[in-house]
């Protein structure tokens, strides 16, 4: 079974590297990416597959030897017995290297985090939780490019080849455990924040109807409701099917308002359609959000005792300060091995 997977991920991996360098294939821009994204998907499971090979070849080496009359060599047993216990855990590594994947990982993101329970405090965490995401995103080489901030909501871009892989983990209840600012008594608040996570579409995944939308534009408010414009540049776009609405008044200009708002709008219909598709995967994205409410939480930030708890793994992280500054990977890397294993779970149990 392990034998033949391997010889299909050489024979598949010999024959994207050939193309790779196929003047035919370089000559066309498409073809060309399809087969540099499935050739960068490849070369991890390409990689532990090489060493399942030399390990396989130690052991049947090992075995041979031990055949041929060194059934009493100590040597040749222990290494016979390390070969074995090598093929074993890569069997293991190989099998999870070649799980199905996410359709949607290879996505840019749009995140939008607000304020749930706690007040004020609430909007500050947000602010917090916008600020890790954002550094994050920074410390590994992706582009954060805000739609709309303020208000305790803050919605924004990530862009870069794999953003979705990384921060759909990030969706879901965010609790905090802390004195807040405004607390004299020196008391620990609770208080929540919520993130949703969508692959962004692009137009050739969701064709939008123009007469299904109603446009309306008014003027934009600053804090306090002050005007910030003299002009109607606030967009609000209803998607009439659906009653999905989105409003950004971040830019001056109408036009670029307009743009923000249908790509926020064809996210939100992209990941209703994906949804929809995948009856498994839409109980855990309308779960992601939830109510804000306290008891619902994929992850609690505790101040006081300066540790980080994903309670969807029972990972605890001892380095608070870190993670609030963008130190995310020892989190995203149990998450990704957990959901690894659980398609491998769904997949083994559906053949």
């Amino acid at each position: 079974m392990i034998e033949s997977l391997v010889e299909q991920i050489e024979s598949r991996f010999a024959e994207l590297s050939r193309a790779m360098s196929d003047p035919e294939v370089i000559g066309d821009r498409q073809r060309y990416a399809e087969v540099g994204r499935e050739y960068q998907r490849l070369k991890g499971p390409a990689e532990v597959a090489e060493q399942w090979r030399r390990a396989a070849d130690d052991a049947a080496g090992a075995q041979e030897l031990l055949d041929e009359g060194g059934d009493d060599d100590a040597e040749l047993r222990e290494m016979l017995a390390t070969a074995r216990r090598r093929q074993e855990e890569l069997d293991e590594e190989l099998r999870l290297a070649m799980v199905e994947r996410d359709p949607a990982d290879d996505k840019d993101v749009i995140i939008e985090i607000q304020g749930g329970a706690g007040g004020e405090e609430a909007g500050l965490w947000a602010g917090d939780v916008y600020r890790m995401l954002s550094k994050y995103a920074e410390r590994l080489g992706f582009k954060v490019q805000p739609l709309e901030v303020g208000d305790s909501k803050y919605t924004f871009a990530i862009n870069g080849d794999g953003a979705y892989s990384v921060f759909k983990y990030e969706g879901g209840t965010h609790r905090v455990q802390r004195v807040p600012v405004t607390e004299s008594q020196g008391r620990i608040h609770t208080s929540t924040a919520t993130v949703a996570v969508l692959p962004e579409a692009e137009e050739v995944d969701i064709q939008v109807d123009p007469s299904d939308l109603q446009i309306d534009v008014y003027r934009s408010s600053g804090p306090g409701g002050q005007s910030v414009n003299t002009t109607d540049s606030a967009v609000r776009i209803t998607h009439k099917p659906t009653g999905i609405v989105v409003s950004m008044q971040d830019e001056k200009s109408q036009l670029q308002n307009r743009e923000k708002a249908m790509r926020v709008l064809r996210a939100r219909l992209y990941e209703q359609a994906l949804a929809e598709q995948q009856a498994e995967l839409a109980a855990d994205r309308r779960a992601q959000v939830g109510t804000g409410d306290r008891a619902e939480k994929i992850r609690t930030y505790n101040y006081g005792e300066r540790r980080v708890t994903d309670h969807r793994i029972k990972l605890t992280v001892h380095n608070l300060d870190a993670v609030l500054e963008g130190e995310l990977d020892e989190l995203t890397a149990g998450l990704t091995a957990d959901e690894k294993r659980r398609r491998l779970e769904a997949q083994a149990a559906a053949h």
